[in-house]
C-alpha cells in the first residue's frame, strides 16, 4: 500500500493540534488535580524517581573532590547546619516525623532512611542543587566546598544514635532572636573548639558586623552563614557582633616548626607580588590597624586555609577590599596556603589592636 506523505503530515498536524488543545485544557481549565492529597497516576512516580536517580548519577562530582569526610569537626559543622535548615522536613535521629511532614507529597524521607542509597558525591550534588518539584531546595550559595560538611554528617547519620545527634547539635536548637543561637556554633565566648568554625573572640565588632551584613545580603558566599544570618533579625546582628567582640582572647602561642617558619616569612615579606604583606593588614603589627580587617592570630588553621583557597579562586566575596585579597592569594600554591594558615594558628590568640597593648 502506498503511503501518501500529505496524509501523514495532515494526521501528525491534527494530532499535534489535539495535543495542544488537551494541554491548554489542563492548564487553563484546571483539569489536573494539584492536591497534595492525591498521588500521581500509576507509573508516574517510577518515571520521576528513575529520572532523578539517573540525573544525579550523571552530574555528581568526582569522589576525588571530597575532603576527609570522617573529620569530627566537619561532621559537627554539618550536623549544626542540618539541625537549623533541614530538620524541619527530614526530622532527626531518634525523632519521628510530624503529621505535617507526613502530609507532604512527595513525602520527605526520614533522614536516617534518605541517605542509604547515595554515594558521598551524589549527596553533595543533591544538597547543592536541590530537586525540582520535590520541595528539596537548592543550596543558598554558589560556593560548593561548605556543602561537604553536610555530606560528612549525612555519611554518619544513618547509624547515628539520638544521644550523639543531640551532642552535636544541642537538641532542637536555640531561638534565632537570642544570642544563644549564634553561641550554639561559635561558643558563648566566641571560641567554638571546632576547627571548621572560626573563633570570633579575636575579631572586632566592626569586622563581624560587616561580615554578617555581607552574608545576609548574599555578598559573601557561604550557604551555612547565609542561612544562619537570614534567620536573625537585622537589628540583632550588630548586637551579637558586639557581644562576641567583648570577649578577651585567651591562649598561648604554639611551638613553631619548619612549616610555620615558612608561613612567617610569607606573612611578613609576602610572596613577591605587589600587594602588602599579610601582617600589614592582619597583624601582628606595632601600630593600630583598621578594625575593618580581621585579626588572624590564633585562628584555626583549617578555616584559614579554606578561606585562602576561596580567595585564590576568586569565590569568597564580601568586603571593600575583596579584590586586594584576590590579588594577594591568587599566586599562592597549596603548600604556601597551608604554611600561612599554620603560622597564624600557632600565634597566641589576639585581637588586631589589643586594648592592653603598650
Amino acid at each position: 500500500m502506498k503511503i501518501d506523505p500529505r496524509s501523514v503530515a495532515a494526521t501528525l498536524a491534527a494530532l499535534a493540534v489535539l495535543g495542544l488543545i488537551g494541554a491548554a485544557a489542563v492548564v487553563f481549565l484546571g483539569l489536573f488535580n494539584v492536591s497534595a492529597k492525591k498521588g500521581h497516576l500509576p507509573g508516574v512516580s517510577w518515571v520521576l524517581h528513575t529520572t532523578f536517580r539517573n540525573s544525579v548519577d550523571l552530574r555528581a562530582p568526582p569522589v576525588s573532590e571530597a575532603p576527609n569526610l570522617s573529620d569530627p569537626d566537619l561532621i559537627g559543622l554539618g550536623a549544626k547546619h542540618f539541625n537549623a535548615a533541614c530538620r524541619v522536613c527530614h526530622s532527626a535521629p531518634g525523632h519521628g516525623r510530624t503529621a505535617t511532614m507526613l502530609s507532604m507529597l512527595p513525602q520527605p524521607p526520614h533522614i536516617t532512611d534518605a541517605v542509604g542509597h547515595w554515594t558521598a558525591p551524589e549527596l553533595h550534588w543533591i544538597v547543592h542543587e536541590g530537586v525540582k518539584m520535590s520541595g528539596m531546595p537548592a543550596w543558598p550559595a554558589e560556593r560548593e566546598d561548605d556543602v561537604w560538611a553536610v555530606v560528612a554528617f549525612l555519611e554518619e547519620v544513618g547509624s547515628m544514635a539520638p544521644e550523639r545527634y543531640d551532642e552535636l547539635t544541642g537538641g532542637i536548637g536555640a531561638d534565632p532572636e537570642t544570642f544563644e543561637y549564634c553561641a550554639s556554633c561559635h561558643g558563648a565566648n566566641g571560641v567554638s573548639g571546632n576547627q571548621q568554625i572560626p573563633r570570633l573572640d579575636i575579631l572586632s565588632e566592626e569586622y563581624m558586623t560587616r561580615s554578617l551584613a555581607s552574608y545576609r545580603e548574599s555578598d559573601r558566599d557561604s550557604g551555612i552563614m547565609q542561612h544562619a544570618s537570614s534567620e536573625v533579625a537585622p537589628e540583632k546582628l550588630s548586637e551579637f557582633a558586639r557581644r562576641f567582640a567583648e570577649a578577651r582572647p585567651e591562649g598561648e602561642a604554639a611551638l613553631t616548626d619548619r612549616i610555620e617558619s615558612a608561613g612567617a616569612q610569607l606573612a611578613t615579606m609576602g610572596s613577591g607580588s605587589d600587594v602588602p604583606a599579610c601582617v600589614a593588614c592582619h597583624g601582628p603589627w606595632s601600630e593600630p590597624l583598621s578594625e575593618a580587617f580581621p585579626s588572624l592570630s590564633g585562628q584555626y588553621a583549617p578555616y584559614l586555609a579554606a578561606q585562602l583557597r576561596l580567595w585564590r579562586a576568586g569565590r569568597r566575596g564580601g568586603g571593600e577590599v575583596a579584590e586586594l585579597m584576590y590579588q594577594a592569594a591568587r599566586d599562592l600554591d597549596d603548600a604556601e596556603i597551608d604554611a600561612l594558615a599554620a603560622y597564624y594558628a600557632a600565634l597566641a590568640p589576639a585581637k588586631l589592636n589589643p586594648p592592653d597593648a603598650p
